[in-house]
């Protein structure tokens, strides 16, 4: 009986004591992996430098703020390296290449080295749709994501709605200066592009039109900490050009044919500067009006563009043709009528000349100074 008493104590003892192994093997297990995880990460450049061939192909342009000098694009960013620490051989592991797709299996499965592709004027954390990243036997690299952004970039607007725009991103490979890593522009993505931009008209937004996109390799002075580093970077830039005829139909025109009607101040009766005044004073106020409108579309800059320019000079047009108003209405209280009349006849052809040359010269000058 003491016996059979030992030996049920042991067998509770064995059935005590596996779990705990069971436990203790999956901590280990876990600590492995992890030490293993942390093994993939680390990895330094295959070479110093490390050439790293960086593509940008644009798949649409989402949307164009004025107001906040901002843009949103999808993007498929590309790159391509040799990582001779990655080559394999084909029959043992029975493919010619190894293929990880999805944020799950490249951030879990692939264990290589690879640039961090930074786009440095980037706003907030853009979507990562789509990753894949094919190794090739002979250690040849190729990754590929699919991104949707919002880049800050300063717009040059003097020449509004004349105007032509290059919207720039500048991307450099996180951590790692030049003589780590040097960035070379991919030509095969960007012909692409431009293949792309012609047959799809996706790529265009509403008043605007793509023209061109052009990559160029360039070292940069960044300073994360520490001593200054020279970065190599990648400058992304995008033209476009605003197509201005429906700015012309809905507001320029508009606003000239308002001058003009204004001018019929010019055939009222000299004697009847009410009349004179109301309809020279609703011209002002639409003027004024206008320009909030304008305001409302633009962003805050410090200089003028020429739509302010169109602005400015019919309010003061408008503002002289209220003086001319007063001359004439002044000339008739004097007791010269004849000559009054014959002022408003010279005002009803030199104001129109005088205005429309100023328009001209405006657009001209702002179409060769900017």
């Amino acid at each position: 009986m003491q016996c059979t008493f030992s030996h049920s104590a042991s067998l509770r003892h064995h059935w005590i004591f596996q779990p705990m192994q069971i436990v203790a093997l999956l901590i280990l297990l876990g600590i492995t992996q992890q030490a293993a995880a942390m093994d993939a990460g680390m990895p330094n450049p295959p070479a110093s430098p490390t050439i790293v061939k960086v593509g940008i192909f644009l798949a649409d342009i989402v949307n164009l703020d004025e107001v906040n000098e901002t843009f949103e694009a999808e993007f498929i960013v590309g790159a391509q390296w040799v990582d001779p620490r990655l080559a394999f051989d084909p029959a043992e592991a029975g493919t010619e290449k190894k293929l990880f797709q999805g944020p799950f299996q490249f951030d879990e499965a692939y264990g290589g080295w690879w640039p961090q592709l930074l786009i440095v004027n980037e706003i907030g954390k853009g979507d990562t749709n789509a990753v894949r990243l094919v190794v090739h036997a002979d250690g040849r690299v190729r990754y590929l994501e699919q991104r949707n952004v919002t880049l800050e970039t300063p717009m040059q607007l003097q020449r509004f709605p004349f105007d032509e725009q290059t919207l720039e991103a500048n991307i450099i490979a996180f951590g790692d200066s030049s003589d780590q890593v040097v960035l070379e522009v991919d030509q095969q993505m960007l012909g692409a592009t431009e293949e792309y931009a012609e047959k799809n008209r996706k790529v265009n937004i509403a008043q605007w039109q793509f023209e061109n996109l052009d990559l160029t390799s360039r070292t940069a002075d960044f300073r994360y900490s520490g001593d200054r580093a020279d970065i190599s970077e990648i400058h992304l830039a995008i033209s476009l050009t605003r197509q201005s005829r429906n700015f012309i139909w809905k507001v320029i025109f508009p606003l000239t044919v308002l001058v003009l009607l204004m001018w019929a101040v010019f055939w009222l009766e000299v004697d009847n500067l009410s009349e004179r005044l109301n309809l020279a004073f609703i011209g002002v106020l639409t003027i004024v009006a206008y320009q909030f409108l304008i305001d409302g579309t633009m962003p805050r800059i410090s200089y003028f563009t020429f739509t302010d320019a169109v602005l400015l000079y019919s309010f003061v047009i408008m503002c002289m043709a209220i003086f001319e108003s007063l001359v004439v209405y002044s000339l008739f209280r004097a007791g010269h009528k004849p000559l009054a009349e014959r002022v408003d006849l010279i005002g009803q052809w030199v104001f129109p000349v005088v205005y429309f040359a100023g328009l001209f010269t405006s657009y001209f000058y702002y179409q060769q100074a900017f």
